[in-house]
């Protein structure tokens, strides 16, 4: 097992009910997540009628959806995609910052779990290598996360 990246497990997601909000922002990008996510959760048992996709505009609008969501109690779990690519001025360290703590803001007030596949990169290069290049699909980590979690949470805690 590499210490980058976690044991890899099989969880079955036969009959249990997925969203993944997605920005629409970076699209290059966010799409190849987005079919990273959608393949992990099919090669998990997943059916596709039983994944809600919701496009969102960018990353900043990711929480929101993300709560609007979860107060729908539908989803066994959910998936935050995005990609927040750093420019010149300092919007990038905002957006990330907020978007993350509210993806976690959301998992918290909704006790549901919320798999954080948001990127947050200084390059464009560095974004794609993550999106199915070099680096893996961290789409597709993210939907094994959520499987894994929706797991958990449905054998409970104690």
């Amino acid at each position: 097992m590499s210490h980058l990246h976690p044991e890899k497990l099989f969880v079955d997601g036969t009959g249990r009910r997925f969203a993944v909000v997605a920005a629409r922002f970076n699209a290059e990008v966010v799409d190849r997540l987005l079919e990273g996510a959608l393949a992990q959760l099919a090669a998990h048992g997943v059916a596709r009628n039983d994944i809600d996709v919701v496009r969102v505009p960018g990353a900043w609008e990711i929480p929101q959806a993300l709560d609007l969501l979860a107060r729908s109690g539908r989803y066994e779990a959910l998936i935050a995609l995005g990609a927040v690519i750093r420019g010149e001025t300092p919007h990038f360290d905002f957006v990330a910052a907020e978007c993350s703590r509210g993806v976690a803001e959301a998992a918290r007030t909704h006790r549901r779990p919320i798999a954080f596949g948001v990127l947050t990169c200084d390059t464009l290069a560095q974004a794609l290598d993550r999106a199915g290049g070099a680096a893996g699909n961290k789409g597709e980590e993210a939907a094994s996360a959520a499987l894994e979690m929706a797991e958990l949470y449905a054998r409970g805690a104690g």
